[in-house]
């Protein structure tokens, strides 16, 4: 057993992964918000994330091999996060978590109504969402038909705005 680790048990190393209470929501931001710059993640969270935690959680998440960080072409000072494939993989992880808050916590409609479209879609909306993924951060050929689940999800979130205001 390696030093570095509590156990080999998968859900303690899983945890050491991403166990605090950042490393999901970057995750969060970079997957369904497409927040791929230290700026935008900074300032579009919602839960108020100092900029010395991002710029940890961001280190450690890339040092796990969570998400890759690459020079953005466009400006000198910049970089773009992009997820792993094993960061796409925890779809159906983040599906289940929704569920399960949505069901047992106080949350809002507009914040949760992803939530609640990822479980009615079910594994083939899941599976769908992974490949649009997989072609916005690994560059993988988009698979046909287009389906775009992030559009669905915008869609639902932007139905639900409207209603309110």
């Amino acid at each position: 057993m390696n030093d570095q680790h509590r156990s080999g048990c998968p859900i303690n190393l899983a945890l050491e992964v991403f166990g605090d209470k950042w490393s999901l929501i970057i995750i969060r931001d970079i997957m369904f918000g497409n927040r791929r710059h230290f700026r935008e993640l900074l300032s579009r969270n919602e839960e108020g994330i100092a900029s010395n935690i991002l710029a940890d959680r961001l280190k450690r998440l890339t040092e796990e091999g969570m998400l890759t960080r690459s020079d953005d072409p466009t400006h000198k000072q910049k970089a773009i996060y992009s997820l792993t494939e094993k960061t796409i993989q925890l779809v159906p992880v983040f599906a289940m978590i929704g569920a399960w808050g949505r069901r047992h916590l106080p949350v809002s409609e507009e914040l949760s109504i992803r939530a609640e479209l990822l479980e009615e879609g079910g594994p083939e909306m899941w599976g769908a969402f992974m490949d649009e993924l997989r072609h916005i951060h690994l560059g993988k050929p988009a698979a046909p038909p287009q389906r775009s689940v992030i559009a669905e999800l915008q869609r639902g979130y932007e139905a639900i705005v409207q209603k309110k205001e």
